[in-house]
């Protein structure tokens, strides 16, 4: 899924392509990702977009007439820039937007269909989107720290939970976690103020230098290649391969659809977390500690 420093890659790039131009048509191609009746979605045609921004993961057009449209990418959907009337994607194009300069394509790889449009009228439309997380990058560390400890989680899950903390997803947490050298299941309230402070400059660090990178890629195109698993990641989907800080084998686990990425050596002292699938299988067999693994 697309999280903060993707999104703000995405506006970077479609700030000068799509700003001050209008919509000159608009297309559903798929029934399922239109959410909304009302405003009537052709309404947006002859339009002009007059800003841009973020809500969370999602992505907000200002048109004229107080019209927003919302998109959400979910896990799979993308967001792709064609020269006017140029092909698009078959079956993976849900929605397309014909501009003066070009073709902005929704698409969204595989069966399952989550990424979402909605066009909603004035502001207070848009207040049902905003979750109520905070942007770690514009809080104090106080700040920081209340609301992570606001409740009781796993950093994981709390890193993750779109009400606390905004635009920080599977991917991000992963490294974030890593850089600061905690484990993905400790939990928020028992952490003590050092390993709060370190979380929280590892926070800000790695989606800065996220953000930096992504947003120096947009400025030379659009960005093509928006994925959750990048080259110069740590940990997140780098399953048994070395950690670049200690050269253990990076480790995971795996829950429904999703997995945590984290270097035992690094992160937990050593010991392996319980991984739901395989310490099931394995029972008293499932290794507790890196040498017990490497033995």
């Amino acid at each position: 899924m697309p999280e903060l420093p993707d999104i703000l890659a995405y506006l970077e790039a479609l700030g000068p392509r799509v700003v001050g131009r209008p919509i000159e048509r608009a297309r559903v191609l798929s029934p399922f990702v239109l959410r909304t009746v009302e405003p009537p979605f052709p309404e947006i045609e002859g339009k002009s977009v007059r800003g841009l921004r973020r809500l969370g993961k999602r992505i907000v057009f200002e048109l004229d007439d107080e019209l927003y449209l919302v998109i959400h990418l979910m896990i799979a959907g993308r967001l792709r820039w064609r020269a006017r009337d140029g092909k698009l994607f078959g079956r993976m194009t849900l929605a397309a937007f014909d501009f003066p300069d070009g073709t902005l394509a929704l698409t969204e790889a595989g069966t399952r269909r989550r990424a979402s449009i909605h066009l909603v009228r004035g502001e207070a439309a848009l207040e049902p989107f905003r979750r109520g997380g905070l942007n770690v990058l514009e809080i104090t560390e106080a700040q920081f720290a209340e609301r992570l400890r606001s409740e009781s989680h796993t950093l994981k899950r709390a890193l993750t939970d779109p009400r606390l903390f905004d635009g920080i997803g599977n991917a991000y947490s992963d490294e974030i976690l890593h850089h600061a050298r905690l484990s993905p299941l400790q939990l928020t309230r028992r952490l003590d103020d050092d390993a709060v402070s370190r979380l929280f400059v590892s926070a800000q660090a790695t989606l800065r230098e996220w953000i930096d990178r992504l947003g120096a890629e947009a400025r030379n195109g659009f960005p093509e290649k928006v994925t959750a698993f990048r080259d110069g990641m740590a940990v997140h989907g780098r399953f048994k391969q070395p950690c670049p800080v200690c050269g253990a084998p990076v480790q995971r686990i795996r829950y429904a659809d999703n997995e945590t990425n984290y270097c035992a050596r690094c992160q937990t002292g050593g010991r392996l977390l319980a991984d739901r699938a395989m310490s099931r299988l394995l029972k008293e067999d499932w290794p507790r500690t890196l040498e017990e693994l490497e033995a």
